[in-house]
């Protein structure tokens, strides 16, 4: 599973930036304690690999409204769940990938 990240992450910075880094703009704009240009930029890189454009632009705004990420997370919509099995995947790989 790591070597997996490893090479999609590799893939995607030679490939060049084909997203915007929705990601990592929300992360530097955070006010979380440790965070740098260098974590959230591989955050970024496992986003690219894990989730949509779409899913980036949801994700984001957990950074400024934590409890927006509650509110999806208890969601009874379908949509909202397949979302949140994404997303928590992503946590889990950005985790490993980029502790």
């Amino acid at each position: 599973m790591r070597s997996l990240i490893y090479a999609g992450v590799a893939s995607a910075v030679l490939a060049g930036p084909a997203q915007a880094e929705i990601i990592e703009s929300a992360c530097l704009k955070s006010d979380r304690p440790g965070v740098s240009r260098m974590l959230c930029g591989c955050i970024q890189d496992v986003a690219d690999l894990t989730l949509t454009r779409s899913d980036q632009r949801k994700a984001a705004t957990f950074f400024a409204d934590p409890h927006r990420a509650q509110e999806v997370r208890q969601s009874i919509s379908r949509s909202d769940q397949n979302f949140w099995d994404r997303y928590k995947r992503f946590g889990s790989s950005a985790k490993t990938y980029c502790s």
